[in-house]
């Protein structure tokens, strides 16, 4: 899991979690995500991902799979 201000590169996603929305959002494998906010209680969790804002909910967070290595 990341920590606020934290960046990784999405390595994998789980295809039957993710909503097709943040698909198109770009959160596809090679892309950058960073964790910008965690709400008051604890969920959703706000993210940059491929220059898009978005708010994830920890449940469908958990089928983003990230490399902390991979992030340049």
């Amino acid at each position: 899991m990341l920590k606020k201000g934290q960046s990784a590169q999405i390595i994998d996603i789980n295809i039957d979690e993710i909503p097709l929305k943040l698909i198109e959002m770009g959160c596809l494998p090679g892309n950058d995500i960073e964790l910008i906010q965690i709400a008051p209680m604890g969920d959703p969790l706000f993210f940059n991902v491929n220059d898009s804002k978005v708010a994830i909910r920890k449940k469908t967070a958990r089928a983003i799979y990230i490399s902390l290595e991979s992030i340049k």
